[in-house]
């Protein structure tokens, strides 16, 4: 969604970042909401901009993602509203963390499963560590995936190993 939200308008990721901007004037010292009518054409379009992100949100969700955040005002406020129910609180995130890193580190070919098998669970680990902010170098997932393949891959893998440049996604590519 991000990306999405990125290549339609950066600023409205950066409404969806910041927060919104309503208009305001002061008064007497004091910040108030500016009448409508008073609006000039950067107040519309800061205004618009929230609705705008408000709206591609909206309609990405289904009823029950919608109803969860039809009472939200801002963009900000329903990024934040998905991102806790999705990803969870810091300590969420921190757990989903620390248990995707064990299955990284004790991860190993299942003897009933195929490269391909291997190659999609393994990614699936490395997607939801990168996506919760950890990420591993290419060359370290390389070499993971090297350890556990088959003795009948033993050939490409010393071939492999004995390249120079070792972050060549050989088997990303070929999977």
């Amino acid at each position: 969604m991000t990306w999405y939200l990125q290549s339609t308008d950066l600023d409205i990721w950066d409404v969806i970042e910041d927060g919104p901007t309503f208009p305001t004037k002061l008064v007497d010292g004091v910040l108030v909401p500016k009448p409508k009518q008073e609006w000039n054409e950067l107040d519309r379009k800061n205004f618009q901009l929230n609705a705008k992100a408000v709206f591609t949100l909206q309609c990405a969700m289904d009823r029950n993602e919608y109803n969860r955040i039809c009472q939200c005002k801002s963009a900000k406020e329903i990024w934040r509203l998905l991102e806790i129910t999705h990803e969870g609180t810091n300590q969420v995130k921190e757990s989903k963390i620390n248990l995707l890193v064990h299955n990284y580190e004790l991860f190993s070919m299942k003897e009933t499963e195929t490269i391909v098998e291997m190659i999609t669970r393994f990614t699936d680990i490395v997607n939801g560590l990168e996506a919760l902010g950890k990420t591993y170098k290419e060359s370290e997932n390389v070499m993971k995936i090297l350890r556990f393949l088959p003795s009948k891959w033993h050939t490409k893998v010393t071939a492999i190993q004995e390249a120079k440049d070792l972050i060549i996604s050989y088997l990303w590519k070929s999977s």
